[in-house]
């Protein structure tokens, strides 16, 4: 096996929720119904908005794109889990642990990005209607979707080019069911003070700015609203922001659990239940976010199913 840091160490330990064996059927179970339920949800959606002409519109163009992009999010981390319960194994690579997080951080970061331009599409439909269709054009779309794939595939190529530098002097135990950037920075033997710098600095700018834009996207839409004289016409221009408001609340909310935690709490169950929301039942909600309330939706899958 090629070792990629200079310890030898090829192998690491996913600690996972909970070594009592009795409990680990109803684990498989619990995420193999969560994981099935994300995927086909979202794949619904994406095949739904590819397949009705209808929604061939910006907004249902990043939401497509938000849902394949959580399916892929899920899949990062999710089918390793069930397979090391299924096999009894607690193991990951070093290769593996770094690609996790190399494709981690960038489905995290595709995910921030696409909600910023999701609100931005809102902010042009709201508050430059008559403009609307001139400024998201279908070359813009497609330019604020390719800015945000490479905006994060360079970020998660930096914290992986950082983590290459490191050095591990025995085999990490990582309590959780994936390899958390910041768990597999603590745990190594090297100087770590550039790695953490990193990570605070880089995705400080790349969450911080993609966070303010979405706020000031919505401080121009509130008062926009607000001009608005019926009450028909507020109710109208509000719904069409409330499922994204709905999915930006629940993607920070869980964020935050994960990253502004303190350093020790990681290794607790609190730790981990915030990763679950984060990785595994944001990208589960988010179809149900978008179609509950959404007749677009609701009868581009009606259409695509053949009811």
């Amino acid at each position: 096996m090629v070792r990629s840091n200079g310890t030898g160490i090829s192998q690491f330990i996913l600690l996972g929720f909970s070594e009592e064996p009795a409990l680990q059927p109803l684990i498989f179970g619990l995420f193999l119904s969560m994981y099935l339920i994300t995927v086909f949800g979202n794949l619904l959606i994406f095949l739904a908005v590819s397949s009705d002409s209808h929604l061939h519109t910006p907004m249902y163009f990043f939401l497509s794109n938000l849902s394949f992009v959580d399916i892929c999010f899920t899949s990062t981390t999710i089918p390793k889990m069930l397979w090391n319960i299924q096999t009894q194994s607690k193991f990951i690579t070093y290769e593996g642990c770094i690609s996790q997080i190399y494709f981690l951080v960038l489905f995290a970061g595709l995910d921030d990005f696409l909600l910023t331009v999701m609100a931005f599409d809102r902010f042009v439909a709201i508050c430059r209607p008559l403009h609307y269709t001139v400024l998201m054009n279908p070359r813009l779309c497609g330019l604020l979707v390719l800015m945000s794939w490479t905006m994060s595939a360079l970020n998660s190529l930096v914290h992986s080019l950082m983590m290459l530098r490191l050095s591990f002097c025995r085999v990490l135990e990582i309590p959780h069911f994936s390899c958390e950037l910041n768990l597999v920075v603590r745990g190594s033997c090297s100087d770590t003070f550039l790695n953490y710098v990193t990570v605070y600095v880089v995705s400080g700018l790349l969450g911080g700015g993609p966070f303010a834009g979405i706020l000031y996207s919505y401080s121009k839409i509130v008062s926009s609203i607000r001009r608005i004289s019926s009450a028909q016409g507020k109710y109208k221009a509000f719904s069409t922001c409330a499922s994204h408001l709905s999915a930006v609340a629940l993607f920070y909310c869980t964020a935050l659990g994960v990253y502004l935690s303190p350093a020790d709490s990681h290794s607790s169950y609190s730790g981990v239940t915030a990763s679950v929301m984060y990785n595994v039942v944001t990208p589960m909600l988010n179809p149900f976010i978008y179609s509950l309330r959404n007749k677009d939706i609701k009868g581009a899958l009606k259409r695509f199913i053949g009811l």
